[in-house]
């Protein structure tokens, strides 16, 4: 009978190197094939395998503290690629040693070599001259290596930082917070925004958890980009997103900004005089102007008269009525907020009308209004031209041009306590006094003419006012001035079935057809009596004129002013008057 082929004979001739080891890593055991392979002889037999083949060692310990088997792993002894296989000898639990089977990766390891050199050197190349900052730190959070971007954005020596823990950085304060930390805590990917105390940048930081092959995290890389000057230009688009968006509201509802371009009507003396006063201020781009005027004699349309003819034409004209606000909103309106300055506070903050204004006019009409604490704030404003948003400490400086409104009697109003002294001095620097209607008769038939045409224009229609409503209108002292007349117009176009408005007119004045009447004929009171004296002097002045043009000069008028006044008391052209005058000479 032949004898039995034994193990060892077995594993001696196989071509595969197969080593074992005890719990301890001693190796217990190899075959011919692995001392070859290796170069041991018999004296090695009992040595640590971490001593003999350190990269393999340290897995085969691994294998035995976990209980877990290992395959196909990539290895290197000298210049020779090995491919190893780790089996465990015992329980899982309490494994007795363990079986390492070794064999030649095939393409030797000079390919390799040269590969992880090459790819070393990219890595190299990458991680310096990157122009984001790179910090690597291993999975407790020490640093392990900075490049050269994070050393000038953060102002630290790659030296001094190498080995330390980030926890301590962020406590000494060379940086606010730590994606680094943060990693390590959710143990996912962060992206922050860090503020650097030492260079003063604002960085965005992203870190990145990396595991090893046992799904453990074994190192986090951060990536740092300089957001400072984004954010200064993310300031300024907000900046024009929040101008923006309050057009959009005003125009919407508030009226901020009138778009529809309207004439001034201006042929009586008096307003004449506010005119050129007015144009004057503009040339000189002059602020602090004060506008005294009851409701509707146009305080709105002459301080938008003033910013168009000045050098802020082509800057925004905001306007906003002090009286139409409760005065919580009202402070949030002029000055504006900040994030969170109360609850319903917008989240990225609001521009106030004195920001938006910027290098053009804010129009504060119905000033006499303005609640108490706020006229502390517009004082300040007009002493340093500094704003400041409700929940900031940060004053703003703002360059815009102050024009202030109102039909109040503010030295009153300033004697009894109700408006700051002080600051109506201020305000008061120029002031332009805008005469109501009624001591203009000489505008309200170009104004009776303008609004007819406007509405006529609108609704396709042709309607006239008869000289016997004219009459009545002239004679009608408009307790609502400039508005009034023209709601009066715009309503009876509107509204009256007939070509001719004269009764439909007179209704809405409250007038009756026996006033029309009489308007201007004889009927007792002020205005007939203005009426009557206006028409005696036309005609004792026909009697010595020739030509309108003489007509004016001797009544002291303009001739448009003198055609417009024949017009109205019928006395027809100035030339047959004349040549009545030459027959009854000859």
């Amino acid at each position: 009978m032949e004898k039995k082929i034994k193990h060892d004979e077995i594993l001696d001739n196989a071509r595969i190197a197969v080593f074992a080891t005890d719990k301890s890593g001693f190796i217990t055991y190899s075959n011919q094939a692995a001392r070859a392979l290796l170069g041991l002889d018999e004296t090695r037999i009992a040595a640590r395998i971490t001593e003999i083949l350190p990269a393999l060692g340290k897995q085969v310990m691994q294998c035995l503290q976990t209980g877990n088997s290992r395959s196909d792993l990539r290895l290197l002894h000298g210049e020779l690629g090995l491919c190893a296989d780790i089996s465990l000898v015992g329980r899982a639990r309490a494994p007795r040693g363990a079986v390492c089977c070794l064999r030649a990766s095939g393409a030797g390891l000079g390919g390799e070599l040269e590969t992880c050199q090459t790819l070393n050197r990219e890595l190299k190349a990458i991680f310096a001259s990157s122009s984001d900052g790179i910090w690597v730190c291993d999975g407790s959070g020490k640093v392990v290596s900075i490049n050269g971007a994070s050393e000038r954005l953060n102002g630290v020596d790659a030296e001094d930082m190498v080995g330390r823990y980030v926890s301590d950085m962020v406590r000494e304060g060379i940086f606010d917070r730590s994606a680094t930390l943060e990693v390590l805590e959710t143990l996912r990917q962060v992206s922050i925004i860090q503020n650097v105390r030492r260079t003063s940048r604002s960085l965005l930081v992203t870190g990145t958890p990396v595991y090893d092959e046992t799904g453990n995290l074994s190192m986090v890389v951060v990536n740092e980009r300089d957001i400072t000057e984004l954010n200064k230009v993310r300031d300024q688009l907000e900046q024009s997103r929040m101008v923006s968006e309050k057009y959009r509201e005003e125009l919407a509802g508030l009226s901020v900004l009138e778009l529809e371009k309207q004439e001034i009507i201006a042929e009586n003396a008096n307003m004449r005089k506010a005119i050129t006063a007015a144009f004057k201020l503009a040339n000189l781009d002059a602020s602090n102007i004060l506008l005294l005027g009851e409701s509707g004699t146009g305080k709105g349309l002459l301080a938008k008269f003033i910013h168009k003819n000045g050098k802020r034409s082509e800057k925004p004209f905001i306007q906003i009525n002090c009286a139409a606000f409760p005065e919580s909103l009202l402070e949030a309106e002029l000055f504006g907020y900040e994030k969170g300055a109360f609850t319903g506070a917008r989240t990225g903050g609001k521009a106030g009308l004195f920001e938006l204004a910027q290098e053009g006019t804010l129009f504060l009409d119905e000033v006499g209004d303005l609640p108490f604490n706020l006229q502390a704030k517009l004082l300040k404003y007009l002493d340093d031209f500094q704003v400041l948003r409700l929940g900031s400490l940060k004053p703003i400086k703002v360059d815009c041009a102050v024009i202030a409104a109102t039909n109040q009697d503010l030295e009153k109003l300033a004697a009894r306590g109700r408006f700051r002294r002080d600051l109506y001095y201020r305000l008061n620097t120029f002031t332009i006094r805008i005469p109501p209607l009624r001591e203009r008769s000489e505008d309200i038939f170009e104004m009776v003419r303008y609004f007819l045409n406007k509405y006529n224009r609108s609704l396709r229609m042709n309607k006239k006012i008869s000289p016997a409503a004219f009459d009545f209108l002239l004679s009608y002292s408009f307790p609502g001035n400039v508005r009034e007349l023209q709601s009066m117009i715009k309503r009876a176009v509107f509204l009256s079935d007939n070509d001719v408005l004269e009764e439909h007119l007179i209704e809405i004045a409250g007038g009756s057809r026996q006033e029309v009447s009489d308007a201007g004929q004889g009927r007792p009171g002020l205005p007939g009596a203005v009426m009557d004296t206006e028409r005696v002097t036309l005609q004792r002045a026909i009697s010595l004129c020739s030509t309108t043009r003489e007509l004016a000069r001797y009544l002291g008028v303009s001739q448009p002013t003198v055609v417009r006044k024949l017009r109205k008391h019928g006395l027809g052209r100035l030339d047959s008057h004349a040549n009545q005058k030459r027959r009854q000479e000859t």
